[in-house]
């Protein structure tokens, strides 16, 4: 004879009380995997990152490090041949802003920055017209030069930061967009 006990709360028996409690719920099929949104992040991210990149981010990076309007071509071939060569109409004529010296902000005239310039331009009097304002451009230079802090020099992109200000303050006070591009041929913190 099975054991039968009694619940000493209500009297009931334990065959009574299984009898009684209702019986435990089914689990509910699973209609999706639990992996999915798993999957579906680490597809999608990637694709995401690519798109934003192309389409978004270097585009406006183009336009931002180009001011003077030439679009760049940004290369997705794969192939590994040589590049075609690009037909310059005018040829560039550059011009060298040697040994600018100037005190770095914020301390107190211990620590100094040493560079050199070299401006590109295309038109044809571009060398005379830097060369009449050499004087101006070079006030340009240190003045904008003696206001970076050691900070400001250390900081991810300085360079291109220091690149486009004096471009900017360079063409506007040669009347026009009169240099294409400026390189920091050098640049020294001491």
């Amino acid at each position: 004879m099975a054991d039968r006990t009694v619940d000493a709360r209500n009297g009931r028996t334990e065959e009574a009380v299984a009898e009684a409690s209702p019986a435990p719920a089914a689990k509910p099929a699973a209609s999706s995997n639990p992996w999915l949104p798993l999957i579906i992040t680490v597809v999608a991210m990637p694709l995401l990152a690519y798109g934003m990149t192309r389409f978004v981010l270097l585009p406006e990076m183009t336009r931002a490090l180009n001011p003077s309007g030439a679009a760049l071509a940004v290369s997705t071939s794969t192939n590994s041949g040589p590049a075609p060569a690009v037909s310059e109409t005018k040829p560039k004529v550059t011009v060298a802003l040697n040994k600018i010296l100037v005190n770095v902000a914020g301390t107190m005239g211990t620590r100094y920055l040493m560079t050199s310039l070299t401006l590109v331009g295309k038109d044809e009097s571009f060398k005379s017209k830097v060369e009449q304002n050499k004087d101006q451009l070079l006030d340009l230079a240190t003045g904008t030069l003696c206001t970076k802090t050691i900070s400001d020099l250390e900081k991810p992109g300085a360079r291109n930061v220091i690149r486009a200000e004096l471009l900017t303050l360079f063409n506007n006070a040669l009347g026009g967009p009169v240099i294409q591009e400026i390189y920091i041929t050098e640049l020294a913190i001491q």
